[in-house]
């Protein structure tokens, strides 16, 4: 079996990292290529598979350059590809791919969609439409984000299969707490996406804690602001971007995760097998991971009173903490590791070759 993985992402993301865990247990008979449009993440996909192939074509330039839409034909047939993996950060993303897949005729396509958001223009939607033609098989990374990939992308209820996203459960050597007295970190892209500025809000309103958020991004000057504008600096640690974030876990007394929308992030995961404490906005499938007062605690999207309320309950109940990491830890064992959605896209791949 020739598999083509694709990603168009040009920044590292959890889209990237989860498409690592796949490659890295894929069967060693499975030949596989990473193709994309940016060197280092090919590069770092690849790099967790020995002997994988890599292959770049040039990014898209615009919704109809043809010249980029030829270098993605000429280079699945040059792979011989049998799977086309399109692993889609947005229901928009990968459509060159999609469209040089269909053109090639050999292999049959997967579309993995991790995340869900509104279209920007009519032309992306009809483009969308032209190109999901062409898929074999639609596959969400948890089953409400199959729902909504269905209703976003106009697809028959029922036709996105759930494969989840999962991690290895791997040890990692932890990091000193950076201050004394109680811990809320959070771990993610300074992006509105994220909501931190909802958890900056909401510390305000919880005493004597601080902020860790590992991270960088764009909106980091401003949440800076909000910091000030809100009376608490002092209470924020800044901990920049890092390539082990996991690292800071063990050091957070309540991790959170307030996004505005989400998918089934990979950081929620690792934050359950490392027995966090977590408290997470009910968006996405994140509620498939975190059932409310078992394996963590659901609070409302942009909602900084619901999300103090909760920190403060974890913060002032050590053994509710400890049960919710336990169990929640359990659950991703369970359900949720790089070796169940390995298995699971093995056993697509080979459907849909028979």
């Amino acid at each position: 079996m020739r598999l083509v993985a694709y990603t168009d992402n040009v920044e590292l993301g959890g889209a990237d990292l989860s498409m690592a865990h796949l490659l890295s247990l894929l069967d060693p008979a499975i030949e596989v290529t990473v193709v994309g449009v940016a060197p280092e993440i090919v590069e770092r996909i690849a790099g967790v598979r020995p002997n994988a192939g890599t292959c770049l074509v040039p990014r898209p330039r615009n919704d109809h350059d043809w010249r980029s839409l030829r270098a993605h034909v000429a280079a699945i047939r040059s792979v011989g590809a049998d799977i086309v993996h399109a692993n889609l950060s947005s229901p928009w993303s990968c459509q060159y791919c999609i469209a040089a897949a269909t053109i090639a005729r050999r292999p049959r396509t997967v579309a993995v969609y991790q995340l869900v958001v509104a279209a920007i223009s009519r032309r992306q939607q009809f483009a969308k439409r032209l190109t999901a033609r062409g898929v074999d098989r639609h596959v969400g990374v948890g089953e409400r984000t199959s729902r909504e990939v269905e209703e976003v992308v106009h697809l028959r209820h029922g036709s996105v299969q759930t494969i989840h996203n999962g991690v290895p459960d791997e040890s990692f050597e932890p990091l000193a707490r950076l201050t004394d007295g109680p811990v809320v970190g959070a771990i993610g892209r300074l992006e509105r996406q994220k909501g931190f500025d909802t958890l900056i809000r909401a510390l305000a309103d919880v005493e004597g804690s601080t902020l860790v958020l590992v991270g960088d991004g764009n909106e980091r000057a401003a949440l800076e602001r909000l910091a000030e504008s809100v009376g608490i600096t002092d209470r924020v640690i800044w901990a920049g971007w890092s390539d082990e974030p996991r690292r800071y876990l063990s050091t957070f007394d309540v991790f959170a995760l307030p996004s505005r929308f989400e998918g089934f992030p990979l950081a929620l995961l690792e934050a359950l097998l490392a027995r966090s404490a977590v408290v997470a906005a009910d968006v996405g499938s994140i509620s498939e991971a975190v059932v409310d007062g078992k394996t963590g605690l659901l609070v409302p999207p942009d909602d900084p009173g619901a999300l103090a309320d909760a920190i403060r309950r974890l913060l002032a109940e050590t053994g509710l903490r400890r049960q919710l990491g336990e169990q929640g830890r359990q659950l991703v064992l369970e359900r949720f590791t790089a070796a169940h959605m390995t298995c699971a896209f093995e056993s697509l791949y080979t459907e849909l070759l028979r």
